[in-house]
């Protein structure tokens, strides 16, 4: 029996951090663009499916997916993005699964940037939290992490569902505009908050 909060949030929001403040309270936190990392790594399980579906051209000499080259495809042509995502998906929900299958924890985050354009996981979440930041910070914070240039970042954000829509759709806000002090303040708070919940409503949790 478990209490799942999906976690999510525009790009350059903080998800990460949050989820490493839920990791450091002892809550299981499963990452799906992690996932997605390992599934498109040297000899990952998805590699031959997007070899085949794409190319080699968008394989790596080291045998990894060319992720930039990757990228500039599915934004620039819809049907590339939804191929993709019709290899990727089924694989993370199938991690996703053992990886819930094994917490321990009272209740289980999943961090799931696209959680409002997907229904991939609707059914398994009890709780949504929402990471927000104004626009400006996730721009200049995603610029500061990654070789991404503004433009590049702005195309990114265009493909997310508005702030304002991802706010009307939260159970939980986590404003990150303050530092990390303020975030780990309302991790805290909110962890109280979900335990609590857990143990009103266990629920057992499948993925089909």
């Amino acid at each position: 029996m478990v209490f799942i909060v999906g976690l999510t949030g525009g790009i350059g929001s903080g998800k990460s951090s949050a989820g490493q403040y839920f990791s450091a309270l002892g809550i299981d936190v499963i990452d799906t663009d992690q996932i997605a990392q390992e599934l498109t790594q040297p000899q990952g399980p998805a590699i031959i499916p997007i070899k085949n579906r794409f190319g080699g051209d968008f394989i790596t000499a080291d045998g990894a997916l060319d992720r930039k080259k990757m990228r500039s495809q599915i934004f620039s042509d819809s049907a590339s993005r939804q191929k993709l995502e019709a290899i990727l998906h089924p694989l993370i929900r199938e991690e996703v699964s053992r990886r819930i299958a094994l917490t321990r924890s009272c209740y289980i985050i999943i961090m799931i940037p696209l959680l409002f354009e997907t229904t991939d996981y609707h059914h398994m979440i009890q709780r949504i939290l929402v990471i927000d930041c104004d626009e400006q910070h996730q721009i200049t914070r995603t610029m500061a992490r990654s070789q991404l240039t503004q433009q590049t970042i702005c195309a990114i954000m265009a493909t997310q569902i508005s702030r304002q829509e991802r706010l009307q759709k939260a159970d939980d806000i986590i404003t990150n505009n303050q530092g990390m002090a303020y975030l780990n303040k309302q991790v805290i708070d909110l962890h109280k908050k979900y335990i609590m919940l857990s143990k009103q409503h266990p629920i057992i949790q499948t993925i089909s």
